[in-house]
């Protein structure tokens, strides 16, 4: 697989990883039976979308990239759906994860 294939995979994989930890939230503790489902259901397109793009990906980028951005964007998610809006500390260490996610793409070198 080229590893723009893989970039896309892993795309897909950030956004799908997004929704489930987003649904997990509104399933309630999975008392709720249409975001459970749905929870379920997009973590197991996630999986999926990130195991492909580790066939193409080294497996450090991939993964440092998915749970940074995926991260990043539940905080967003939290902040625009339930106004928790994270605290100086917080930010900072979410700016951190994003310097972090782009130190590893593009000066990251493997041996």
């Amino acid at each position: 697989m080229k590893p723009f294939l893989g970039y896309l995979f892993l795309a897909n994989g950030i956004i799908f990883g997004i929704a489930s930890n987003s649904f997990a939230k509104i399933s309630e503790g999975f008392t709720k039976l249409t975001p459970s489902i749905l929870c379920i259901l997009f973590m197991c397109v996630t999986m999926f979308s990130i195991a492909k793009a580790m066939s193409a990906l080294p497996v450090g980028f991939a993964y440092a990239t998915y749970s940074g951005l995926t991260v990043t964007g539940v905080v967003l998610f939290a902040v625009l759906k339930f106004n928790q809006v994270p605290n100086l500390y917080g930010t900072i260490g979410i700016i951190l994860i994003i310097i972090g996610v782009v130190m590893v793409n593009y000066l990251g070198k493997l041996n």
